[in-house]
Formats: C-alpha cells, sequence, structure tokens
C-alpha cells in the first residue's frame, strides 16, 4: 500500500465521526515546550542525530509547520505523534510550538505513532516488529487485521515479527545496521541454535551479501560446516537482472530463501522451508483463504 493510503489511515483516526471541521481547528494551538513530554510507548528507541539536527535547522528557519499531535497529560501533553518535531524544537530552543490535541484509545495512540513512523520509513527493524507486536497485544488484533491497519501485506507483517525470535545479539546487530533484515531471514532459516550462531558470525565478520547468506544457511542445514568461502558463490552463473530482481521480491514475500531457475522464457521457483510451521505459514502466503 502506498504511503498516500497510509496518510489517510492516519486522517482517519485523527477526526472523529462526531467532530466538525471548525471543531477540528479550534483544538490547534501553542503550547509552552516545557509543557509537553515524549510518549513511552513510541515505537522508534534510536532517533539519529544528524537528520535531527538537519530538521533542527529548518524549524529554527522556518518553524513548526505541521502540529504536534498531543494528548492532555496532567497540567501538560503527552505526545502522541510528531517527537521528532518537538526534539528538534528543542535543539532549536523554541519557547513554544502548534499542537493538535485530541483524545485517543491506547490502541489509537500506538496505531498512529507506529504508521507515522512507517510513513518516514527509518524505524529499524527490531522498532518496527516490537511496534507490530505492542499494537497486535494491545488491540487483540490478528496479523491480518494489523496488516489492514498499517497498509501492509500479511507477509510483511508477518516476516517482521519472525525477527523477534532472534538472539538478542542478532537484534542488536539489526538495530545497529551491521546486517539487513534480508540476513536475519536467512538465519531464521538455519534450524540448528548453534549452526544459526556460525552463520550470524560470518555474515559480521566476511560482510557476506543476503543471497551468499542464504545458500550458506542451506548448507548449514544439510549438514555443512565449511569454512564460508563465498569463492564458490562468485563463479556462479550470473542470474539475468529481471530474474534477480524477481526472485528479490519473491524472498521479501515468503521471507525465506527463493531461487528462481531458468530464462525468460522457462524455468522453475524453488520455495525452501524448514520446518512443517514454516510450511504452514508459507501456504498461508499462497492460498490465505
Amino acid at each position: 500500500m502506498s504511503k498516500r493510503a497510509l496518510g489517510k489511515g492516519i486522517e482517519a483516526l485523527l477526526q472523529s465521526s462526531t467532530e466538525s471541521e471548525e471543531t477540528t481547528k479550534s483544538t490547534e494551538r501553542y503550547v509552552p515546550l516545557n509543557k509537553i513530554y515524549p510518549n513511552p510507548d513510541q515505537p522508534r528507541k534510536a532517533f539519529n542525530e544528524e537528520r535531527l539536527k538537519e530538521l533542527a535547522d529548518s524549524v529554527r528557519e522556518q518553524g513548526i509547520i505541521q502540529p504536534i499531535i498531543v494528548e492532555e497529560y496532567g497540567s501538560g501533553y503527552r505526545i502522541v505523534a510528531g517527537e521528532r518535531r518537538f526534539r528538534a524544537a528543542q535543539m532549536a530552543h523554541l519557547a513554544e510550538v502548534p499542537v493538535l490535541v485530541r483524545s485517543f484509545t491506547e490502541e489509537e495512540k500506538l496505531e498512529i505513532a507506529l504508521i507515522e513512523n512507517i510513513q518516514r520509513e527509518d524505524l529499524n527493524p527490531i522498532e518496527e516488529a516490537n511496534g507490530y507486536r505492542q499494537l497486535m497485544e494491545e488491540a487483540g488484533l490478528s496479523q491480518e487485521e494489523l496488516a489492514q491497519k498499517v497498509g501492509k501485506n500479511r507477509s510483511t507483517v508477518a516476516n517482521s515479527l519472525r525477527l523477534l525470535k532472534m538472539p538478542e545479539p542478532m537484534q542488536e546487530a539489526l538495530v545497529s545496521g551491521d546486517m539487513t533484515a534480508g540476513h536475519a531471514r536467512a538465519l531464521l532459516s538455519v534450524l540448528n541454535p548453534a549452526d544459526q550462531m556460525i552463520l550470524f558470525n560470518r555474515i559480521l565478520k566476511d560482510g557476506l551479501s543476503v543471497r551468499e547468506a542464504e545458500a550458506q544457511a542451506g548448507e548449514l542445514n544439510r549438514g555443512g560446516r565449511a569454512s564460508g568461502s563465498t569463492e564458490k558463490h562468485a563463479s556462479m552463473k550470473r542470474q539475468d537482472p529481471e530474474l534477480s530482481k524477481i526472485e528479490e521480491r519473491l524472498i521479501d514475500l515468503f521471507g525465506t530463501k527463493v531461487s528462481v531457475k531458468g530464462s525468460a522464457k522457462k524455468g522453475r521457483i524453488e520455495i525452501s522451508y524448514f520446518s512443517l510451521d514454516d510450511l504452514d505459514r508459507i501456504l498461508e502466503i499462497v492460498s490465505p483463504d
């Protein structure tokens, strides 16, 4: 689903069925910055300092154009959406900022914060997965229902949640950017935890690409404990670029190793699974009904 569709989702949450346009406008106001407090349930835990400085420079020159969405909290206000703008305003030493005051359920607050961050696509994979899990738990949503709310495919949500099954060091590597979600999917396909750690160390030490990690995951599942040299993969016949793109899309869709073999005229697709649960998950994607 497009970013525009996600934006409509936020608008729907901001407008209750009983509010008029005039009521909406009357709740916009300027408030002292020291009366605003961050939301402890904000899905994003890490903020890029360099990007914040750039935003602060813009805020210093032009002010905050889009109001921060808040709710009343004690004698002040708690942020529902717009924490980056709030932090940039602090860095720019603004005395007051525009806010839009609303009342939300806990589910709506988390949903708005999550969608806002997904729209900017700057949540790291673990923050995004934790946001999905929190929203599912607090709102009692299924993966399908959650996917509809945040404008994602169900398979995308399912693959994201699988990241939380990884050991802590692997999750930390995702947060720091030392490996990608593609590497994580390769790691999750490894059945033996000891083999999983072997592959994880190779990814960090040897700088394996996602495809190399997937190939070595398959070797480890077959009992191989080779040194992990990538020379074999470098000498393989180069794949048609268009087929390679399709293969990457299928890997993202199914969250597992997928091989497209053949030419533009004919060939075959191999989808790997590593347990019955994994097979059931793939079947749900292929035939959701």
